[in-house]
């Protein structure tokens, strides 16, 4: 049986994974309470000599599933916005992968032709000025994060260039650690016009060297700056080389000198 075998169990259509459990997604489930309860009964009578791991995505709709499954051995693994994935080992010891235990961010420093860094100041930050970013969103590439996060921050239009630093915090935000992609961008427009004024107060083009000696400026900040001036990084390297995957993906190699 492979990795995407079908086996009907009761009312389950239940897919095989790689841990040698089976996966039920949401809209494999019954109507009803009681229906889901008999038979989930049944499935781990069914496999439980069999099979490590029971798992089960239920929708934000039919959350009065979840009592009935975590009354029977199952426990929270991990969610989204409108589904909760449930796990129950059948064996002891059996192994879970980890869920999403991090936040993603990017960051750029951008330097247009005059040597004017690109900086922007937070309305919640007590610190100075520092360079534009955010989060990566959910199945967004880190080069479209870094020309949305830049263009909502200070309205000017961004290229990727090269990844420069990776930071590792913990904790962060929800309790998870936070990977911090820092990357060097060409500037395609030089005026400001903030998108996003509720988090951005101000953004400017400010002289690399005043940036570099103002007081205000945190070490990190200027620890990147320098990084990036100093490094070629990791470039956008040729997507052909993975061109069997059917999936969006990135690649970066260190650029050759």
């Amino acid at each position: 049986m492979s990795n995407t075998s079908l086996e009907k169990i009761g009312c389950f259509n239940t897919i095989l994974d790689p841990y040698n459990g089976i996966t039920i997604e949401s809209k494999d489930l019954p109507n009803s309470k009681e229906e889901f309860d008999l038979n989930l009964d049944f499935l781990i009578e069914e496999i439980q000599y069999k099979r490590f791991l029971i798992w089960i995505y239920i929708d934000i709709k039919k959350s009065e599933f979840i009592s009935i499954a975590t009354k029977k051995g199952f426990f929270f693994h991990s969610c989204a916005e409108e589904y909760v994935l449930l796990v129950k080992r059948l064996k002891e010891n059996a192994i879970i992968p980890t869920a999403s235990n991090h936040t993603l961010g990017v960051g750029a420093v951008v330097i247009n032709d005059k040597n004017e860094l690109l900086v922007i100041k937070e309305r919640i930050s007590t610190a100075g000025y520092k360079i534009p970013g955010g989060h990566i969103d959910d199945a967004e590439m880190i080069t479209t994060a870094l020309q949305r996060e830049v263009l909502e921050e200070t309205g000017i239009i961004v290229e990727f260039e090269s990844i420069i630093s990776l930071g590792h915090f913990y904790p962060h935000q929800f309790h998870k650690s936070n990977l911090y992609i820092l990357c060097t961008a060409t500037p395609k427009s030089f005026e400001i016009n903030i998108q996003d004024t509720q988090e951005i107060v101000d953004a400017k083009w400010i002289d690399v060297n005043e940036y570099l000696n103002d007081e205000e400026v945190l070490d990190y900040s200027k620890a990147i700056v320098i990084a990036a001036i100093k490094s070629k990084g990791f470039n956008r390297a040729n997507q052909e080389t993975l061109c069997h995957i059917k999936k969006d993906f990135e690649l970066f190699f260190p650029i050759e000198s």
